[in-house]
């Protein structure tokens, strides 16, 4: 045990001195802070993405869910993953990175005006209020099962471990050791997988495996939840700030294309071993006379199974990727309510002219912006601290943080980019409220959400059983979709449509008023 905590207390020091160090790169420039002056070269990019994917929300959900429910509810998370880096890839990557944002709400505001852009702004908060939570989860069980802490103070000290690393060195500090964090997690995954089958065997349970395809066709084995998982992941996540901030990040939109190829690719060859060594855990656990729980199989695994330094190795290579993730949820929502909620930015004219003095950017106005940006990861990490103490499910505060965003904010994103005749300002706003209200409604009315007990806000009622579990996940976006298209229609010629420049650098308004 004592060889696991001192790999984990090694990796907390050089997150944390890593978090320090390149501080000095931030240069008082919120840029730098936010996407690391994009400048990310390809493996940097690459690593980042991947880490984003591979944190320990994702694989402590991963495995939970493939010993409880079978291999297509844990194997839903990386496959989800993955599908929406290779979307991401082929549809967004280059578009969004030739725009020049410094945070994705900044789309929304080019496109659509100011109003679309705080409600984005406000539905992205709340989604990644859960993704972070579902990290702090993760830190709190890894802190009680290996440090020998209580739940509450593992919680509380993996959220101010992440907080530190954050307002020290922003997405620099990501971006310099994910390289690293990659190959380790790529080594103990299959290290790990290589361990059991050697020494234990692949034992899969009757009807839990990859061939037990009715986990995606028959509803009473879970084939809703996990089709949904896999769309809110594939399709929600594209709108997601710490993605969407990586491909901003990167040097060029080709770089950006190719490091999300690249990323989906890692998040499936790293993310589908846990899942095969979950659907054993239970097996080999047995036959030790372990019992593992209902939660953090994978740690009660690596503490009684597995020799300390395949542990340490696993668990080194989780948390520095949850430290990725929880940046980039702090750094992501924090930079939004200062830049986007707050209107603290550089004059958009400015921004976008890379032959300005300094750059594009006026340094009085970024150091403000980087001032607030540091100020408001308080907040985030308390709301983290508070949802992850209140529902304590690593996989369904994944899943649910990028089911909002597929309801209220993709469709939008999406027909604005690729579908402009119809996308009005009008059009957005009921689009992203229709859908956000109707996922929020469902998530209040149905007792469980993704197979978890909803502990956080439940309103009892006779209609919505736990049988409409993973519904609601098509639902929401297919009323966004339907809202967005009629209201762009009945108002495209009245007030007219907002395009974008081949860059994306500027607004031009065709027809009706502008209301920015």
């Amino acid at each position: 045990m004592s060889v696991i905590v001192y790999g984990l207390a090694a990796i907390v020091v050089v997150m944390l001195g890593v978090g320090l160090y390149v501080s000095k790169y931030i240069n008082g420039d919120s840029v730098n802070y936010i996407i690391a002056g994009r400048g990310l070269i390809l493996p940097l990019a690459a690593a980042t993405l991947m880490a984003q994917s591979l944190d320990a929300n994702a694989t402590l959900g991963n495995t939970d869910l493939t010993a409880s429910f079978g291999f297509w509810a844990g194997a839903a998370l990386p496959i989800g993953l993955a599908l929406c880096l290779f979307v991401t890839g082929l549809f967004f990557a280059k578009p969004m990175n030739r725009m020049d944002l410094v945070t994705l709400p900044d789309f929304y505001r080019r496109k659509y005006g100011r109003g679309v852009e705080v409600l984005a702004s406000l539905i992205m908060v709340l989604s990644y209020a859960f993704l972070l939570a579902g990290n702090l989860v993760a830190g709190g069980y890894l802190f009680q099962t290996f440090v020998g802490t209580s739940y509450f103070t593992g919680v509380v000290a993996i959220a101010a471990i992440i907080f530190a690393y954050t307002i020290a060195g922003g997405l620099f500090a990501v971006a310099y050791t994910d390289v690293i964090q990659a190959f380790v997690a790529l080594a103990g995954s299959l290290a790990l997988v290589a361990f059991v089958a050697m020494n234990y065997g692949i034992t899969i349970p009757e009807g839990m495996g990859p061939t037990a395809l009715g986990q995606l066709t028959d509803p009473s084995k879970g084939a809703y939840v996990n089709l949904a998982t896999i769309a809110a992941l594939g399709l929600g996540d594209i709108v997601a700030l710490d993605f969407m901030e990586r491909v901003f990040a990167a040097d060029d939109p080709e770089t950006a294309q190719k490091a999300c190829f690249i990323g989906s690719l890692g998040t499936l060859v790293i993310g589908i071993p846990f899942s095969m060594v979950a659907l054993s855990a239970g097996s080999i656990l047995q036959s030790m006379g372990v019992q593992a729980g209902e939660q953090a199989v994978l740690y009660v695994l690596l503490q009684n199974a597995v020799p300390p330094w395949l542990a340490a190795l696993v668990l080194g290579g989780i948390v520095a990727a949850s430290f990725s993730t929880g940046d980039g949820a702090i750094l992501g929502t924090s930079s939004v309510i200062a830049r986007n909620i707050g209107d603290i930015r550089v004059d958009e004219k400015t921004e976008a002219d890379p032959t300005a003095a300094d750059g594009g950017f006026f340094s009085h106005e970024s150091d403000k912006l980087l001032k607030v940006t540091r100020m408001m990861a308080v907040p985030i990490t308390l709301l983290g601290v508070f949802f992850a103490l209140r529902v304590p499910a690593t996989g369904m505060l994944l899943v649910l943080a990028f089911d909002i965003m597929f309801a209220g904010a993709l469709v939008p994103l999406a027909l604005g980019l690729y579908w402009p005749d119809v996308a009005t300002t009008p059009a957005a706003l009921a689009s992203m409220i229709s859908g956000s209200v109707t996922r929020l409604a469902f998530f209040v009315l149905i007792p469980v959400t993704y197979g978890y007990e909803n502990t956080l806000l439940y309103v009892q009622n006779d209609v919505f059983t736990a049988a409409f579990d993973g519904i609601p996940t098509f639902i929401a976006p297919t009323v966004s979709l339907t809202v967005f298209l009629a209201v762009g229609y009945a108002t495209r010629e009245s007030y007219g449509v907002r395009s974008l420049d081949r860059q994306g650098q500027r607004t031009i308004v065709a027809g009706g008023d502008d209301d920015d």
